[in-house]
């Protein structure tokens, strides 16, 4: 009988080789070590993602920690068609809630615009990113329901015009539409962001 490190060093072996896709189906059965290899993965780049959005270690690890246990949690109804955008999306969104939450409730805006003065330029990107996280957020919410799930599932989780007609149960030219009227109107709402905000959906 083989001792019980080697079975587990193959089993390792066994998760690393499989896709994404292939992670994705073991977790909707509940597999816990598709689970695990999702996170030793793709946890660190997230981890990564998240701190470069919110300058605190604390709060990444809270963030990713969060997504990970919704991730279980909810595995067997998630709808996950690319796991790594999947994932790095689900990060952007949690890091915008905490930081519209920061504003609202501990004035992080006037925080952080005092705090630009003293910081390098690295500091000083993250902060520029956090304040059109916040505008961007604001934007959204003020779209109608269609054009905002649009936007939403074409720009931030890279669906196609025909994924997200079928999605939501629209023609492909309703669904171009809505997804201009959203450009138009966002373009509007965050003309003092309209640079940065390409550049942070390009990320």
């Amino acid at each position: 009988m083989q001792p019980f490190t080697n079975r587990v060093a193959k089993h390792l072996r066994l998760y690393a080789a499989w896709d994404d896709a292939a992670l994705v189906e073991g977790l909707r059965r509940g597999d816990e070590r598709a689970f695990e290899e999702t996170y030793r993965r793709h946890g660190f780049a997230l981890l990564e993602l998240a701190y470069r959005r919110t300058s605190s270690r604390e709060a990444a690890e809270e963030i990713v920690q969060d997504l990970f246990t919704t991730l279980w949690h909810k595995r067997a109804v998630v709808d996950v068609q690319k796991l790594k955008e999947y994932l790095s999306t689900a990060v952007r969104y949690r890091v915008i809630n905490l930081i519209r939450d920061k504003s609202i409730h501990n004035g992080y805006i006037a925080f952080s615009r005092a705090a630009a003065s003293e910081a390098d330029y690295h500091t000083e990107e993250d902060l520029a990113a956090a304040d059109l996280s916040v505008a961007l957020n604001s934007g959204l919410a003020h779209l109608p329901t269609h054009t905002r799930e649009v936007f939403q599932l074409s720009r931030m989780e890279h669906r196609s015009v025909p994924e997200i007609a079928v999605r939501l149960k629209l023609s492909p030219k309703t669904v171009e539409y809505h997804l201009t009227r959203a450009l138009k109107l966002l373009r509007v709402s965050l003309k003092d962001f309209l640079v940065p905000l390409v550049l942070l959906l390009m990320r």
